[in-house]
């Protein structure tokens, strides 16, 4: 029997608002995730990618079955990551069962900058935090803590597990797929009895594939393609990417009498676009991996929205549905658009900004990828 590490949870790690309170003191964070397979042990990846400073995370435990089991990284309990860097726990024995749910909660003792973080939303995206240390504590107060849907630091979660039939799916975009549709389409896989699949979410809001922002206003948009993708898609366990990305590149620009940091400039051809997106390709075929991606979603109302836009988007989402470089297309456009105006949600599907779907469109979204990727 073979076995090895595969990921069970992971976020991308991207840029924290810029905030005066961007640093925190005496917190824990504690964020569930959710294991489709068995394992006998785990690691994490904490990592300050996008920090300025080092970063001393104080104290780790998961939690089972209200068991706390502390983690080391190079056998100590408190470990600090440079700047820029990531790192990876030391293996913690421990019998995982699959649909299993844990905790993981993690310290934060002294003054720390929290700026490496990522935004995600869905069923199984929620985590809190709480004042001290309540790294052993099963049950936190609401009166010392707050629900949040920001990530800090934590970005992948592997098990060591029998590789046979098991695998993990990484899902790389925008705020699209940072909110629901990852989320429901590890639902799916429980419901069509898909177990062995997991599926990883690495997705920044704002994000494009060719530009980013140098300005503390609009930094949190996160980072461009080529500081991106090299960094979040190589994943234990992989073997295939859904991407999904490219709307921002075409509504962001708007020129700078309108805004200083949003050139008309930066607005992206069709070929450069599907020449950023070739890119991917080409580094996902690096990776040994299957390459599948998504068309960019209606925008039809949205307030930068203006018929050249519209123009964009179709001839990108042409070149993905008609090119022989991938794997195959997501037509997520066709998923959630109206039978009768293409360039608009279907009713319902809208969450009311029309950019982003509403959570019966993010499920239509996670029912439109083939069952064949999932098994």
């Amino acid at each position: 029997m073979s076995k090895n590490w595969i990921s069970v949870w992971g976020n991308a790690m991207s840029i924290a608002e810029n905030r005066p309170e961007g640093y925190g003191k005496n917190i824990t964070l504690r964020y569930p995730f959710f294991s489709p397979f068995e394992g006998e042990k785990i690691r994490l990846t904490f990592d300050n990618y996008c920090g300025t400073e080092p970063v001393t995370i104080s104290k780790v435990t998961i939690c089972q079955n209200h068991k706390f089991y502390p983690v080391t990284c190079n056998g100590e309990t408190s470990f600090t990551l440079s700047a820029g860097f990531a790192g990876v726990t030391d293996p913690l024995d421990l019998s995982i069962c699959a649909n299993e749910t844990l905790e993981i909660s993690f310290y934060l003792a002294d003054y720390t900058q929290l700026r490496s973080a990522v935004f995600a939303s869905g069923p199984y995206s929620e985590g809190l935090y709480a004042t001290g240390d309540q790294t052993e504590n099963p049950d936190i107060s609401m009166d010392i803590s707050r629900k949040i849907n920001m990530f800090y630091f934590l970005s992948n979660i592997s098990v060591y597990t029998d590789t046979a039939s098991r695998h993990a799916i990484v899902c790389y975009g925008d705020s699209i797929t940072a909110q629901a549709w990852p989320d429901y389409l590890k639902k799916r896989c429980q419901q069509i009895g898909a177990r062995g699949t997991s599926v990883i979410r690495r997705a920044t809001s704002g994000s494009r594939i060719l530009r980013e922002y140098s300005c503390i206003t609009y930094e949190s948009y996160g980072l461009k393609g080529t500081r991106r993708f090299g960094h979040e898609v190589p994943t234990d366990g992989a073997d295939t990417v859904i991407i999904q990305q490219g709307i921002n590149d075409i509504i962001h620009p708007v020129g700078t009498d309108i805004n200083p940091f949003r050139p008309m400039s930066d607005l992206p051809t069709s070929q450069e676009l599907i020449d950023g997106l070739k890119w991917y390709i080409d580094q996902t075929r690096t990776l040994g991996y299957s390459v599948y991606v998504g068309t960019l979603l209606p925008i039809k109302g949205w307030r930068t929205y203006a018929p050249f836009r519209e123009d964009l988007r179709e001839q990108y989402n042409d070149w993905i549905r008609t090119t022989d470089l991938i794997d195959g297309c997501i037509d997520f456009d066709l998923a959630v658009r109206s039978a009768s105006d293409h360039t608009a949600f279907a009713e319902g599907f809208d969450s009311g900004d029309h950019l982003h779907p509403s959570l019966k469109g993010y499920e239509a979204m996670a029912d439109a990828i083939p069952d064949c990727l999932l098994f």
